[in-house]
């Protein structure tokens, strides 16, 4: 039985979020709103900056709006709940998710990076291919009860996208940064995901890892003040805190997890030695309290590595791969959007 499964979903943005509430639902009634986050969470019901956010979304991304709706009504759960959780990084920094990224650009680009989220949720995720009436198609890893974009993720254009959490502190009200994220799917390279985050009003924060099919690799770190852009130009490593010079001293929570995978990561891919065998790098898991590869029942950020995934740019296609281990052969191959 594998640890992912492969759906695919199509309609209008209702329907595309109901079926993928239909696809979480089980999950998140087991798991999830029995969860010390989920009770975290929904103590911002009815609060004044859950509604400002709410109101820009509708007025500012109706798609995606109508999205959560049909996720909600998928969930069988209400459109405020589902809402908070999917704002859960903006109103919460100890939202469990993490994960970590290794970037290169040479002998061709390559992003390769672990999705590291609830460990209740292991086994009960999924890879969805989602073809809208209207939009941008595209394969996105996907949560229960989350909609896609802010894991990883490729669209018809060939932009692909791997987020690595930030645990910013002392947010205000704007665009949640999973919206921002789903948004992004439908950009066709990295200079238009620029533009989206710059022209909206942030709340939360995050790193995105963007590879285009112009060749070209970047990390961008944003938060509610700014964006940053990072063009990569040799091997790169970032976990769960903000690295960029613009940003790195906003006030942000660097967990011990995330500091320490920090430091191994960059010790490895800038090692004089390095091959560039990121899967190797991802599935490190030697260090007894804060390993990259995580999937030890204490770990100290309550997260586990749910996945892997292997973007290969290259031969006028990107080749990319899913895995349950770096170490283990591919549980999914994929040439753009097609399964192989």
């Amino acid at each position: 039985m594998t640890s992912l499964k492969y759906f695919e979903i199509s309609g209008s943005p209702y329907e595309l979020g109901q079926q993928l509430g239909a696809f979480g639902a089980e999950a998140v009634h087991r798991h999830l709103i029995h969860t010390t986050a989920w009770a975290e969470l929904m103590l911002w019901r009815k609060h004044p900056a859950v509604a400002q956010m709410q109101t820009w979304v509708r007025e500012q991304f109706p798609d995606i709006w109508h999205e959560l709706r049909g996720l909600a009504d998928g969930l069988s759960l209400p459109f405020e709940d589902v809402f908070i959780w999917n704002a859960r990084g903006d109103l919460w920094a100890q939202a469990p998710d993490g994960c970590s990224s290794v970037l290169q650009v040479d002998p061709y680009p390559r992003v390769t990076h672990n999705e590291d989220g609830d460990p209740g949720f292991y086994g009960h995720c999924g890879i969805v291919h989602a073809r809208p009436d209207q939009g941008v198609a595209f394969i996105s890893f996907v949560y229960p009860g989350s909609i896609p974009g802010h894991t990883f993720a490729i669209n018809e254009h060939q932009l692909s996208i791997t987020v690595n959490n930030i645990r910013a502190l002392f947010v205000q009200p704007g665009i949640p940064r999973m919206v921002l994220c789903r948004a992004a799917l439908n950009c066709p390279d990295h200079g238009a995901l620029v533009d989206l985050l710059t022209s909206h009003p942030r709340s939360g924060a995050f790193n995105l890892n963007v590879t285009d099919r112009h060749l070209l690799v970047h990390s961008v770190e944003f938060n509610d003040a700014d964006v940053s852009l990072h063009r990569v130009q040799s091997p790169y490593f970032h976990a769960n805190h903000a690295i960029h010079p613009a940003l790195r001293d906003y006030p942000q929570r660097i967990t011990g997890s995330s500091g320490y995978r920090q430091l191994q990561g960059r010790a490895r891919v800038e090692h004089p030695n390095f091959d560039g065998d990121a899967l190797s790098v991802l599935g490190d898991d030697q260090h007894e309290r804060f390993p990259i590869f995580r999937r030890q029942e204490d770990d100290t950020d309550n997260e586990n590595t749910i996945a892997t995934a292997d973007f290969h740019y290259h031969q006028q296609a990107v080749q990319w791969a899913v895995y349950d281990q770096p170490s283990q052969p591919a549980l999914m191959r994929f040439s753009d959007l097609k399964r192989l």
